[in-house]
């Protein structure tokens, strides 16, 4: 989030309640942090477009006219509500999905896996499986057997590492999400804005296992929305405690129904239509 609030901090910042001085400072960190890659769009400006340098008071949130420049939010207001001392420049529109091809299909192994018993649970932590990827594989599959769950091990992109496994649990190299996720009972993932998104638009019950930055603030949001368990650090993550929220997540009849119907209200948004239609107005 780049639209200060003294309601909440920035995105990726611990929520101290300690007073707004504090989430405004939050906002003004983080853009600094922006400016200080501002170099190369203020060389466009003034060798290119062959303006004056923007006035350094403004910020990256105006024009250099002084008006607000429209910022819009692409994820939907049922997961993170709008502060309420947001400007009318900012928009919350709803989420940018971006669906699988036509033409992909799943493998004949992984249709006869989804095929075999029950919706299994998906597990997979994108590329942020650490430096040690075989530990991360271990406590998900001590967990799934824990539970006797079926489960789906997403291996892809320098994520989980694994070899041998039990028959109930598949090793996935890759699967769109908005095709995978509809079919299993419940995600454990990183807490990633895209596979947070994707996960709730499917009405999943979510277990967040965050590393850094905006994943716990993910995390917390699926927890107090009641869609799934509180969050487990990564540095915290063991078989038992990922065991326990797998038993919460795939138990729990009013987290599943809560989660179902969040599910509903996300599909029945249309972000880029929303976003479309915002660009228009706000440009004219």
């Amino acid at each position: 989030q780049f639209m200060p609030s003294a309601q909440i901090p920035s995105l990726g910042f611990p929520d101290l309640k300690i007073g707004a001085w504090y989430n405004r400072l939050t906002y003004r960190f983080v853009h600094r942090m922006v400016e200080l890659y501002s170099s190369i769009p203020k060389e466009f400006r003034h060798q290119v477009l062959e303006l004056p340098p923007k006035p350094q008071h403004l910020g990256i949130l105006h024009r250099a006219d002084g008006s607000p420049i429209p910022l819009l939010h692409c994820y939907s207001e049922q997961v993170v509500p709008s502060p309420t001392d947001w400007p009318d420049s900012a928009y919350v529109n709803g989420y940018w999905f971006l669906n699988q091809p036509d033409e992909w299909q799943p493998s004949a192994e992984l249709s006869q896996f989804l095929a075999a018993g029950e919706a299994p649970i998906y597990i997979g932590f994108g590329s942020m499986a650490g430096r040690n990827p075989q530990r991360l594989a271990k406590i998900a599959i001590e967990a799934l057997q824990a539970t006797n769950q079926r489960g789906i091990l997403a291996t892809g992109w320098g994520g989980l590492q694994v070899s041998h496994l039990p028959e109930t649990i598949f090793k996935l190299d890759q699967a769109p999400h908005d095709w995978l996720f509809p079919q299993v009972s419940a995600v454990v993932h990183h807490g990633g804005a895209g596979t947070t998104a994707a996960g709730l638009r499917a009405g999943c019950p979510t277990i967040i296992c965050p590393f850094f930055g905006d994943q716990p603030f993910w995390g917390k949001r699926v927890q107090a929305l009641g869609v799934g368990s509180k969050p487990i650090p990564q540095k915290q993550l063991t078989a038992k405690k990922l065991a326990q929220a797998i038993r919460e997540v795939t138990s729990n009849s009013s987290l599943r129904q809560q989660a179902e119907k969040l599910g509903e209200k996300i599909r029945a948004e249309d972000g880029v239509r929303n976003a479309i239609a915002i660009i228009e107005t706000v440009s004219k």
